[in-house]
Parts: structure tokens; sequence; C-alpha cells
């Protein structure tokens, strides 16, 4: 007879293969698509006891705000191994208890969808646009386990699968647990599908649009160039699980402009036709691309693993997010697909939004980095004060990193920004290997070889409110800061806060501290009726009225709001906004050492030949 021990370990290796044999299968068929609906059946095998917890994603990768994704579920039912329905538990919005389970469910439920961008489900005749979060239910337990995806392509549709995922025969794809399925979006449509292959990596495109195949052709050209162009920052490309890297491409009118970084794909969304837009459509391309090295294998130990139940915070998003939004336009500077001037208006803009920010009196970029939950797509019905208080992490972060590239080159020939990129790659190649703030700020001092520098850049401008000294900063480049308006009258940004009527002008949003519309205690509701006793119903004539003044002047106004009519006085300022000028265009003499400079900067790094961008078809 066998003892007490003998039968306490025979159970537990004869639950070992039971527990192996855990795995997840969904079907996922289209017949209402025409309404934005998917049936959706998932069936887990192998669950170990006698219930199962079933969640709807709250979060999405690349995403740091809640989405709550069960709100687009419904006709959920639950079926043992024997088709009998299984009772149900709904203990919170997005989870579903599964009670006298017997080692199978089947979960089916309908799915809507009808929102193209990165983060959610678009369902509708022409395609299936499917972010997996927003689309497939999973199971706790089940977190490692294989799951196998098949889809019923609707009868009479011309749609092909593109994804990151593994892919089988007969519209079946895998992925080898949770975490690499969710991070796998699909596009199921008739999209062009043009390709190209560097070294053993293959690019391709599943562009759906409503253009030319010639169109498509143009612009995978343009796409050739910006992967070339970022090759070279790194030297070479990650390792792509499955060989191929995908961009996933919706440019339709009814879609929603975003982007989304995944760890082997991108999902791109916009509303204009490549041949109206391919210029700017590029521009999302070469930030999203950039993300394949940075944030999805150099990646903030605050965001992995990643949560799809809760908001991701992390600190590092003026890095991950910031210096891959300064690195977007460069590669488009560097490969040619953009000018000079597009450049340096793109940064003017970025330092004018830290400059001239309100918040950059609050909070440092890290903590700018952690608000991303409550900016990042989030929703909410009160009103806030983020005009004053928030300046976002990607402009924020862009410029920080203008003004350490520039510092790197200026003080440490021969190194840059690219070498601090390389260098964190190096020591952070993986999600294995995630990076603290301290890793970065030890990390560029190995690579100026200087550490008091490092820890002065991260005291001042990262974990201090000190701005950059950009005017200084550029100079070597052959460039200039200044006021881009100087002499002009100006009372704040008013164009996105206010409307106009007859009855005059109302400020719509929060009026901007540091403004003369905020020191004049003007805020929102507030409605102007007169000023110097003129009625002003529109923009052009307000702009008119100030072009006639100074900075300096008084002006009178009467005002309608929460207290009642009152007259306060505006005082004018000197319009702050800032410009990026090259010597050149300002009269001054570009010396051979600032163009070397520039050319350093701003040439091309890309290790192999770059392909000749062609006109758009």
């Amino acid at each position: 007879m066998a003892s007490f021990l003998q039968i306490i370990l025979i159970n537990v290796l004869l639950s070992i293969p039971l527990l192996a044999q855990k795995s997840v299968s969904y079907d996922l068929r289209f017949p209402n698509a025409v309404h934005h609906e998917a049936e959706i059946r998932v069936t887990f095998s192998g669950v170990p006891g006698n219930t199962l917890q079933v969640v709807m994603s709250r979060s999405s990768p690349g995403r740091y705000a809640l989405a709550e994704f069960a709100k687009n579920v419904y006709n959920f039912r639950a079926y043992d191994q024997d088709s009998r329905p299984l009772f149900i538990d709904r203990p919170d919005p997005y989870t579903w208890v599964i009670e006298g389970v017997r080692g199978q469910v089947t979960v089916t439920y309908t799915l809507f969808g009808d929102f193209a961008d990165g983060t959610y489900a678009a369902i509708d005749a022409t395609h299936a646009h499917l972010n997996m979060p927003a689309a497939l239910a999973w199971a706790h337990g089940f977190e490692h386990a294989p799951a196998t995806l098949h889809f019923e392509i609707p009868p009479g549709s011309n749609w092909k699968i593109a994804t990151q995922l593994i892919p089988h025969e007969n519209n079946t794809w895998t992925a080898p647990d949770l975490e690499w399925l969710m991070d796998s979006p699909v596009e199921l449509s008739g999209h062009d599908d043009p390709e190209w292959k560097i070294e053993d990596a293959t690019f391709r495109l599943a562009l759906h649009h409503r253009g030319t195949r010639e169109q498509a052709n143009a612009f995978a050209e343009m796409c050739r160039a910006v992967v070339l162009e970022e090759e070279g920052v790194f030297g070479r490309f990650p390792k792509y699980d499955g060989g191929t890297y995908t961009f996933l491409l919706d440019y339709l009118p009814y879609a929603s402009p975003d982007g989304m970084e995944h760890r082997d794909s991108t999902v791109i969304t916009g509303r204009s036709d490549l041949k109206d837009s391919a210029s700017r459509a590029i521009g999302a391309v070469s930030h999203e691309f950039f993300h394949s090295w940075n944030v999805k294998r150099i990646r903030p130990r605050s965001l992995e693993p990643f949560d799809f139940e809760r908001a991701n915070m992390s600190g590092e998003l003026w890095f991950a997010e910031g210096f891959t939004n300064y690195y977007g336009p460069l590669t488009l500077e560097r490969a040619r697909i953009s000018t000079d001037a597009d450049f340096f208006d793109t940064m003017s803009n970025a330092v004018n939004g830290v400059l001239n920010s309100p918040g950059r009196l609050v909070h440092d970029v890290v903590d700018m980095s952690r608000l991303a939950p409550f900016v990042d797509a989030a929703t909410y019905i009160d009103r806030n004060n983020f005009s004053n208080t928030f300046i976002s992490y990607y402009t924020y972060g862009e410029a920080i990193a203008l003004g350490i590239d520039l510092a790197i080159r200026e003080h440490y020939p021969g190194k840059s920004l690219d070498d601090w990129m390389r260098a964190m790659w190096v020591a952070h190649p993986d999600i294995d290997k995630p990076y603290t703030l301290t890793d970065l700020q030890s990390t560029l001092a190995q690579v100026t070889g200087d550490s008091d520098f490092a820890a002065r850049t991260f005291e001042h401008h990262i974990y201090g409110l000190e701005p950059m000294d950009y005017r200084s900063l550029l100079a070597p480049a052959g460039l200039i800061l200044r006021l881009a308006h100087p002499e002009q009258a100006w009372i704040g940004a008013f164009s996105h806060i206010v409307s106009f009527s007859d009855a005059g002008m109302e400020l719509t949003g929060n009026s901007l501290r540091g403004t003369p519309l905020y020191d004049a205690g003007l805020d929102f509701g507030d409605r102007i009726l007169e000023w110097d006793g003129k009625k002003i119903s529109s923009q052009t004539d307000l702009e008119s009225f100030l072009h006639a003044r100074k900075p300096g002047d008084s002006i009178r106004l009467k005002v309608a709001g929460r207290a009642g009519n009152r007259s306060v006085t505006l005082i004018c300022k000197e319009n702050p906004n800032l410009e990026i000028v090259p010597f050149e265009k300002a009269g001054q003499t570009l010396t051979p050492v600032m163009q070397d400079f520039r050319k350093s900067w701003l040439g091309s790094k890309a290790v192999h030949p770059l392909p000749q961008i062609p006109a758009m078809p």
C-alpha cells in the first residue's frame, strides 16, 4: 500500500501535465460588421478549479489612462464542455466569475467597435481593426498559457489578415502568452501590402486606404527611408520576434488620428488621403518606428510588466515618449524628407511649449510624466487646471532632448544624443533588463565621461524646474532663438479658449497664469462686452484692435461673469512667442565651424543607401 507521502507525490506528478495543458482558443466572426459588431468565442482549457475569473482589460500597452473596454461587451454567456450554460457572477464592471467549471469553459460575447485609432476596435463593412485589449476577454490564471486565434473572413469580402502574431494555416495565428497576445493588434481588410527586406529583417505595410496601389508603393519608399535612418542611430535593428515588422496603417475619413507602438508592429490612423497628407503621415511613422527600440525594448522598470487592469504610471515618459518625439522630426530631416525650416519650426514649437508654459513652474518633467494617467486620452466631466499646471511629456521631453543633444555635441566632441541612445540599448537591450531614472543618469555619465555633467543635467532639468539655456545651446549650430513678434501687443494665447458672438468674446477655457488676461482676473465663463468702449464680435476684429496697441498699453474692459458686470483694466505685454532662425536668415555670418556642427547634427546616419523619395502619384 502506498504511503501518504507517496500518494501526495503521485498527485503532484499527475497535476503537472494538467497544468501544462492550459490553453486558450479564440474564434472571431463578423456577421454583423455593417453595424460594428464581432461575435467572439473563447475556450479556456485546463481550468484547475471549479471557478474561472474572466476579465476585459482596463488599459492597453502604450496607453496610460484607463479605457474600460468592458463597456463594449454584451451578450456574455458561458458554457461547460458539454455546452451546458454555467452560472456567471458579475462582481465588478469588468469581471465575470464563472462557477461550476469542470476543466473547460467556453465563453461567447458580442463586441461593439466603431473607433479606429491605436487603442480601441473598429468594425465595419470595410475592415476589422482590432486592438486586443479592447477586443479579447482573458482569464486569471491563464496569463502564461498559449493562445490560438482563428478569424472567419466574411464571405464575399477581400479581407486579408495583418498582425505580428505567429502565422499558421487557415487564418489561424498564435501567441505564446497573454502579454504577447495583448500587444499584437490585427488589421483585417483589403489593404495594400508592399514590403521590403533589409538584411535578415522584413518590413511590410498593411495599408488600408482609399488611394491607389501606386500611392501605397510611394509611401512605402518614404517608410523605408525612415526605417534606414533610424537604424543608423542604433547601428542595427532589434531582433524582431518573427523576423518581421508590420506597419498597420488606416488612412480613412472616419478614422481618429493616432499612433500606437507595439513590439514588432505599430498602428497608425489618420483621416486624410495619402495624396494630400503623406508628408504629415510619415511623421507618425517616424515616431512610432523609433519606439521599436525606445520603450518597447529600452523599457522603463515602472512599466514592466504592464498591468492590464489598472492605470500604469511612469516617471520616465519624458525619455520614452519625449525623446522619441525629438527623433521623429530629426529622422525626417536627416533622411531629407523634410526641410531645415520644417525641423527648426518643430523645435521652435517644443521650446515655446516649455519656456512659455506656466506649468514649468509647477512640476518637473518626471512628475509631468507621472500625470499621464490623467491626460493620455483620459476622460472626465469636471473641469481641471492642466493648462496652468501641465506640459505634455512629449513636448517637455522633446525640448530636453534637443538641449542635451546640443550640449553633448558642444562640450564632448564626437559625442551626441545618439551615443546615449545606443548606450541605453546596450545596457538595457530588452524587457528583461528594464531601466530606472538612476540608470539614465549613470549611462549619460558613461557616454560623456563626465559624471558632473550628468548630475547637473538631472538635478537642474530632470528633477528640477530650471529650463535649459536654449539661446546659448543653439548658437554653435548657427541658430538664433529670438522673439517671433517683437513689440507686438499681446494679451495671451486666446484662439483656443474663446468663442465670439454678437454678445462679445467669451472665455471657454482657463486663462493662463502670467498672461494679461489672467492678471486682469478674467477666467472661464467671463464674457468681454466692450474693449475701450468698442464691441468686438470676431477674432479678426480683435486682432485688428490689438494691432493698433503696443506692449504696456492699458485696455478698459467691460466684463460679464459669475460676479455680475464689472469693469477691469488689462495691461498688454510683449508677445513672448519664440522662433529658431538660422544665422544666414537673420543676416549673420554662418561660419565653417557652425556648418560642420550643423552637418554632424542634421546629416544622414543611415548605414545603408537611402532610397529616392518619389513624388506621390
